[in-house]
């Protein structure tokens, strides 16, 4: 594996970049977003969370001229912001972000989800898991897009990723790690060696719905680990998802947003099913475990 493949160069995704992503599930773009761009979905994270984007079951009220950090530290992260926020909503557009993903997903492009995440001081990570666990794909082109809000390094709770992309989704077992937040993982002892992800504000990375990735606990005590994280597909697969049993099951869940190119499906309409909610703390997702 030569690591230097799985970094992206300005934003231009290469041929070597292909061929690692093809095998290893991943890519790194650094520095991708500007500061500006990162300061504005810092200032509107604080501005959801406060409730000030809308209310949404379980949010707090705020005292007044409470900090922002004071705010963030009740919570993990919501699902769907992009369904309250334009900010959010318009980042799931961001043109670099697309030129990649058009390079070595499809020209064709569609997105489903977005979480946001506030891992402040002391919370614990997620387990070992494969996104398409969750969101079934008909041609296995799930990709998480990971934007880093914050630098991420090992202290604060980074991405871990396993480099590869195994061919079925991996049995779930029960967890005893007090670092993860879920009552479930995957036993990764055979699956190869875990790599920190560690990057800078501003960068991104792309993973494979097949492949897989953790996160550790926040050990610091005053840095937060903030990111949004956003699932996109090619538009030419249905999505047969029923988001972990909130939604009738069907076919093709057609909560989407079209992103780039075309929608062969676009004739089905677009619906509005998912609602935004607070991630509890405790994680227990379409598991039997």
């Amino acid at each position: 594996m030569n690591k230097e493949h799985a970094y992206i160069n300005m934003g231009q995704v290469s041929p070597h970049n292909i061929a690692f992503y093809t095998q290893y599930g991943y890519l790194i773009a650094n520095n991708l977003l500007t500061a500006d761009e990162i300061g504005t979905l810092k200032k509107e994270t604080a501005a959801i969370f406060k409730g000030d984007r809308g209310q949404i079951e379980g949010l707090l009220q705020v005292a007044d001229n409470e900090p922002d950090e004071e705010v963030l530290k009740r919570y993990v992260a919501i699902h769907f912001p992009h369904k309250i926020s334009k900010i959010i909503h318009d980042s799931l557009f961001q043109p670099k972000v697309m030129g990649i993903l058009q390079a070595t997903v499809s020209v064709n492009i569609k997105c489903m989800q977005s979480m946001l995440f506030v891992k402040s001081p002391g919370k614990a990570g997620q387990s070992w898991h494969q996104d398409e666990y969750y969101i079934p794909t008909r041609d296995k082109s799930l990709v998480g897009v990971w934007i880093a809000i914050d630098d991420a390094n090992v202290d604060n709770g980074c991405l871990w990723i396993i480099p590869g992309r195994p061919g079925y989704i991996m049995k779930r077992v029960a967890n005893d790690n007090k670092t993860y937040a879920d009552v479930d993982t995957v036993d990764v002892s055979a699956a190869g060696e875990p790599i920190p992800v560690e990057v800078k504000s501003g960068s991104v990375v792309f993973f494979n719905g097949y492949t897989l990735h953790s996160s550790q606990s926040n050990r610091t005590s005053d840095c937060f680990r903030t990111a949004l994280v956003n699932h996109y597909m090619s538009a030419e697969s249905m999505l047969p998802w029923d988001q972990d049993g909130k939604l009738q099951p069907s076919e093709d869940c057609r909560d989407i947003v079209l992103i780039a190119g075309e929608d062969p499906y676009a004739y089905k309409g677009i619906t509005d099913v998912n609602k935004p909610y607070l991630r509890p703390e405790i994680l227990k997702i379409k598991t039997e475990v």
